[in-house]
């Protein structure tokens, strides 16, 4: 009786201390209307003859109340409906919405006594929601209950989950993998006093090595494998598959999802994740339950599969929305006038950050990163075993504005106060937890292939082939010696006249003999489409004998693999080398490329799906400058320099990586170690479901549709 009484009466006492809160941030959101509305010209409260105080604040009270309501009630409603749009454009609806909202409740006042201009309107909406939010936030200061269920409506959960073994004993894990930051860069930040919170860490509680990337140096390979244990046959970022016909890329939904689906045909497991797990922000799940912004769910049929449906969570909450729509738009203009800036000083080297670009970084270093952190709060708070959550921030910025500098300097600063953010939150949850950095690749720099040589590796291709090559190639001093020796190669070969474009104006070419080139950072891939099985070099020589010649002679580039029917396969190099894989070591036409570089090669020699001539752009030590096929100052995706070497930061009570002091190479391999580390914490892991057979993987994760080529694929 005595306990019934109790849970009545604090059952009354938590709906008396809400009323309260929603009385409180009512009468403060009614003085911040009658504020806005003396500061600004264009936001009436008044009738067109005038009003008293008394009216008028009875005005604002009617509006105060009526916005209240709408934001609480349509808001979440317009959201979950705009989850058919972009995501992007989502983020940049929010001002307008709110601003809708607002004049849905002026509209509501008696009498008409409320107006204003729609540009004014998305103001007073933002100041407004802004306000309220602060007060409600201030109010619940010491309401613990209030400020856990509002972490946890972020991340879609009612109550916190019952953590098996008791969250004294068992921690879970964190893992947050900061993007395309390499160990380098890492430690120059902490060096320089941008990320206190990891030079905290450094000092005091966990531990920092290096680890070495297969050749595909980037998030598909490296996260397949980290998360899926096998990242085998995936010898890019996008290739060509002979045997489909399908151009892989892995930030595709449909490509990320059937690349997941071998990967657990692979190894007959779901993933890291399976136990527990929540997988945030990342190409793959890992085999986690909880999902939010997970590319590879974004082919499954269904509402609950939206690759969105991370973001109604957050956006459903009009002062996270207001926040980080603020933050974007500062974000976009901050890219403007930094880009403007590297214009300005002439700059070198530099791509083009114009266009849809600004947006786009915004979205990857504002929007992107509230939703994710949002997650993993909710996460934590929920007691959850395992978490592994990607931020692409610096990733993206690096791209335009190279790995190092001012622009990517002020990303890694935004970083560090998410962790120290995480960090916090951690301490209050449910469980203690061990905090696990990593990065997936690190970034190289130097000038495009085009922009150091005039010319595309695609046209370098095409010249080697006597295909046309398009007038708009650029004569700096690079480009004309690789055109020169280009059109060298054709007349000794061929024996014939080729025009200023390296065209053969005798002969017409179809269709069908043009190659597929692709790039993926400063790795490009050449395959020919009419041909069911990987050509060998005597087979390409037959085809254009100019081709292996021109490019393995071209400065930019250093060095191909190709197979050979005499050898199996061989590595070519400047100057006539030629080494046989099966003999291949870190010397000769490897030698620059470091250690471990020849087992690379070698290993993705043997991928089902490796092109029929794998191409690195050359790769100068001293400078560490490599040469992007594609549009990017900062790249990575194939050998040399930073890129290769991401980071792995971990507790200094977790095991060492590798016994020893050896050296961690492979994405698979650091699978193992985060896998051990999962049962140092919290015992095996048995998963949840049983990962499903071969046969039904396709089931398990269907593809909607195949993949549509790229427009300059």
């Amino acid at each position: 009786m005595g306990d019934g009484r109790w849970r009545t009466d604090g059952r009354w006492r938590t709906a008396g201390s809400a009323l309260v809160r929603v009385i409180v941030v009512w009468a403060v959101s009614t003085l911040t209307m009658l504020a806005l509305a003396g500061l600004l010209p264009d936001f009436q409260l008044q009738s067109a003859d005038g009003d008293s105080i008394t009216r008028t604040a009875l005005t604002a009270v009617w509006g105060a109340g009526a916005f209240g309501l709408l934001t609480a009630l349509v808001w979440p409603v317009v959201v979950r409906a705009l989850l058919l749009v972009p995501a992007l454009v989502l983020g940049l609806l929010v001002f307008f919405l709110n601003g809708s909202l607002l004049l849905i409740a002026l509209w509501l006042v008696p009498d008409g006594r409320g107006a204003a201009d729609p540009e004014t309107a998305v103001v007073v909406a933002a100041v407004m929601s802004a306000v309220a939010s602060a007060t409600s936030t201030a109010l619940a200061v010491r309401d613990d209950d209030a400020y856990r269920r509002r972490l946890y409506r972020l991340a879609d959960r009612k109550r916190p989950r019952a953590v098996s073994g008791g969250p004294e004993t068992v921690p879970g894990t964190l893992f947050l993998q900061l993007d395309g930051v390499g160990h380098r860069v890492l430690r120059d930040a902490v060096a320089d006093g941008l990320m206190p919170t990891v030079a905290e860490w450094l000092d005091t509680s966990h531990r920092l090595t290096p680890w070495r990337t297969d050749w595909s140096s980037q998030t598909g390979a490296s996260q397949l494998g980290i998360l899926h244990g096998s990242n085998e046959d995936v010898p890019a970022f996008r290739w060509y598959e002979k045997d489909t016909g399908r151009l892989m890329v892995s930030n595709r939904p449909a490509s990320a999802v059937e690349l997941q689906r071998r990967a657990i045909a692979r190894t007959g497991d779901g993933g890291l994740l399976t136990v527990d797990g929540a997988s945030r922000g990342n190409l793959f799940s890992g085999g986690a339950d909880q999902l939010a912004l997970v590319l590879s769910m974004a082919a499954r049929r269904g509402r609950s599969n939206r690759s969105r449906a991370g973001y109604f969570t957050y956006f459903s909450d009009p002062a996270n929305a207001v926040r980080t729509a603020g933050s974007l738009v500062t974000e976009v203009v901050r890219e403007i006038a930094q880009s403007t800036r590297s214009r300005l000083r002439k700059e070198t080297p530099r791509v083009s950050r114009g266009g849809l670009y600004p947006f786009v970084r915004a979205f990857a270093t504002v929007v992107e990163r509230d939703v994710v952190v949002a997650a993993v709060i909710g996460d934590l708070l929920a007691g959850r075993t395992a978490v592994y959550a990607d931020l692409v921030a610096y990733d993206e910025v690096a791209h335009h504005s190279g790995p190092h500098g001012h622009d990517t300097d002020r990303v890694l600063a935004r970083l560090d106060r998410s962790i120290a953010l995480l960090a916090k939150v951690a301490e209050h949850a449910p469980r203690p937890y061990r905090i696990v950095l990593l990065s997936d690749h690190g970034q190289s720099a130097g000038p495009t292939f085009e922009g150091a040589y005039g010319l595309t590796l695609r046209d370098l291709v095409r010249a080697g082939c006597g295909l046309p090559v398009p007038r708009r190639v650029r004569r700096t001093r690079s480009g004309s010696e690789a055109r020169d020796a280009a059109r060298d190669a054709l007349r000794s070969v061929l024996h014939r006249p080729v025009d200023e474009d390296g065209e053969q104006p005798d002969e017409q070419v179809g269709e069908k003999a043009e190659p597929v080139v692709l790039a993926s950072g400063n790795l490009g891939l050449i395959s020919f489409p009419g041909v069911p099985h990987r050509l060998t070099r005597e087979e390409i020589d037959r085809r254009h004998p100019a081709l292996l010649r021109t490019l393995a002679n071209h400065p930019g580039i250093g060095f191909l693999l190709v197979a050979s029917a005499e050898h199996g396969s061989v590595v070519l190099g400047r100057d006539g080398a030629e080494v046989p894989v099966a003999a291949l070591a870190d010397d000769g036409p490897l030698a620059v490329f470091g250690r471990g570089a020849a087992d690379a090669v070698r290993r993705t020699d043997g991928f089902p799906h490796v092109a029929d001539i794998m191409v690195n752009s050359m790769y100068d030590p001293a400078t560490g400058t490599v040469h992007a096929f594609e549009e990017q100052i900062g790249s990575h995706g194939g050998l040399g320099g930073e890129q290769g070497h991401p980071f792995l930061l971990w507790p200094v009570d977790l095991s060492e990586p590798v016994p020893g002091g050896a050296e961690l190479v492979g994405a698979e391999q650091v699978h193992q170690v985060l896998r051990r580390w999962l049962w140092e914490c919290a015992g095996p892991q048995v998963p949840l479901e049983i990962s499903p057979p071969t046969s039904d993987a396709e089931a398990f994760l269907p593809v909607d549709r195949p993949v549509a080529p790229e427009k300059n694929g």
